[in-house]
């Protein structure tokens, strides 16, 4: 497994547990990460990477698989287009030119590839350090490219496991949140599977793809967008440069917050709509793997709190369109009518009985898909052949120099779960290793500035400044520090860039320039 851009054991611990014990059981993890995370313990080998050099580091991997005949030549030909492009792009990659780049050695990227390649069976795993990155969607095909490439996809053991950072943001996605995509994954612009909504709903639906959250902040920045409807998120605190996201929420002429606490977010509302937390509601989560299981309800919520499709159903009755849905499941069926392909299959009886089940499940005899992409190797005929996209590496947007002289990368800590509003108070008994926030840096960097241990330090952007406490540590290397953004106290996120990936819209989180200053 290489591992890339994922700090597991902090973030996904659960995922982390079970990569240990297959660990037990002979599987070889390769870490590629620019600390010297937790899991590095347990790893084959650690790649500990320059931040943002992914791309040059995937492309040399690809280079030696190629010249050194290790690629899978009947699935290329079977299940492939574009592979000549592919070679011309990553001819110049040769592993000395990708280490100049990356910081490793020539020789671990030699072997790693070899590794990879000749495995029986490989599979990648990663997370936002591939994805936060103004290149983030290129790292994410050249990935791909990497498992097309050896065939090491769509066998159980192979793969491209992407890791999700919250619980059912993988059913949110299913659901319908992204603006290119109806519920059950499939594009808005696919005129017979929005007829099918069209004509349940009696409405006609817009063809074509809504805006990014970072698109939508434009539009606002430039007055366009006068209100905004904000559920289960916090962007004051989440979101690149801080600042300037206040300023745009300033803006508004109105602000809509539907959560569980009053996030910082929620404080600048003019309505806040307090919604159920999971363990007050009744309905499905989808995980990382496609699992879909039953949530039912735990405890009864406080006053004047309701469900989000309760509350959701109510708005656009008044507004006009009545949502008469009694229940959870209602909704659910209506999924399952409308999103066959992925669902239809998957009742709350079935649910009950078996626990979980994993779509796509078209019919109720269905047993689930327990791994995609089989079709790869099947060996009747198959359809359309998943092309090689060819990318290039560009550094990150804002690299260090005199007045800012290192790379700030950020993520997150082990009990503190995203902006910290859903554990910012724990119940008695709780161990937390971290209360505070500390930017992390190298023992060297610490002695040229004259830095202690738990000192309290200025940090530096060309957006923000702040006060925060020095955790001398050698997770990091030399030149670079890191923060999480859990702690409004410490809002890290007034120092990050605010440059965006042009396909996805997500900001560069993992790199910026920044100035450390002894106080």
């Amino acid at each position: 497994m290489l591992l890339m851009g994922s700090n597991t054991t902090e973030a996904h611990p659960i995922i982390a547990n079970r990569i240990k014990k297959a660990i037990k059981n002979g599987l070889k993890v390769i870490v590629i990460d620019p600390r010297k995370i937790d899991m590095v313990k347990f790893a084959h080998r650690h790649l500990q990477i320059n931040v943002g050099t992914d791309i040059a580091l995937i492309n040399a991997f690809l280079r030696v698989i190629i010249k050194e005949d290790l690629y899978n030549k009947e699935f290329i030909e079977r299940f492939t287009i574009d592979f000549e492009s592919l070679i011309k792009q990553v001819e110049r990659y040769t592993p000395e030119y990708a280490a100049s780049i990356t910081g490793l050695s020539a020789e671990d990227i030699v072997t790693t590839a070899r590794e990879y390649a000749s495995s029986s069976s490989s599979m990648i795993a990663y997370t936002l350090g591939i994805t936060e990155h103004h290149c983030g969607v290129n790292n994410v095909f050249d990935i791909a490219n990497l498992a097309l490439l050896t065939g090491n996809i769509g066998r159980q053991g192979t793969g491209i496991m992407p890791l999700r950072g919250q619980n059912n943001v993988q059913g949110a996605g299913d659901m319908g949140c992204l603006p290119n995509q109806l519920t059950g994954a499939m594009s808005i612009a696919n005129d017979e599977f929005r007829t099918r909504f069209e004509e349940e709903w009696k409405v006609t639906l817009n063809p074509h793809a809504g805006d990014t959250q970072t698109r939508t902040f434009d539009r606002l920045e430039n007055g366009e967008l006068k209100a905004l409807y904000i559920i289960g998120e916090n962007p004051l605190l989440a979101d690149v440069h801080m600042n300037h996201t206040k300023e745009l929420m300033k803006k508004l002429d109105l602000l809509i917050v539907q959560d569980i606490f009053l996030t910082e977010t929620a404080e600048m509302a003019d309505v806040v709509l307090p919604a159920c937390s999971w363990g007050e509601v009744d309905g499905t989560y989808t995980n990382t793997d496609r699992r879909i299981q039953r949530v039912r309800k735990a405890v009864d919520p406080g006053p004047n709190v309701k469900e989000d499709w309760v509350i959701l159903s109510e708005l656009s009755t008044l507004m006009g369109y009545p949502m008469n849905y009694s229940n959870s499941e209602e909704i659910w069926n209506e999924v399952r009518k409308l999103a066959w392909e992925m669902y239809g299959g998957i009742s709350y009886e079935r649910l009950e009985k078996e626990y979980s089940i994993h779509y796509p499940c078209p019919t109720e005899d269905h047993p689930g898909t327990f791994v995609m992409h089989e079709r790869f190797h099947n060996q009747e005929t198959v359809g359309k052949k998943s092309p090689f996209v060819p990318v290039d590496f560009t550094p990150p947007m804002e690299l260090p120099d005199d007045e800012y002289p290192f790379t700030l990368t950020t993520g997150r800590r082990y009990e503190s779960y995203n902006t910290h509003s859903q554990t910012r108070y724990y119940a008695s008994g709780v161990k937390v290793k971290q209360t505070e926030e500390t930017v992390d840096i190298h023992p060297d960097d610490a002695k040229s500035l004259g830095i202690s241990d738990g000192e309290v330090v200025q940090v530096r952007s060309r957006r923000g400044e702040l006060n925060v406490k020095a955790k001398i540590t050698d997770q990091v290397v030399p030149g670079l520090v890191f923060m999480s953004f859990h702690w409004s106290e410490t809002p890290t996120n007034v120092l990050t860039l605010n440059e965006y990936d042009p396909i996805s819209g997500t900001a560069e989180y993992k790199a910026c320039a920044v100035a450390i200053t002894k106080i």
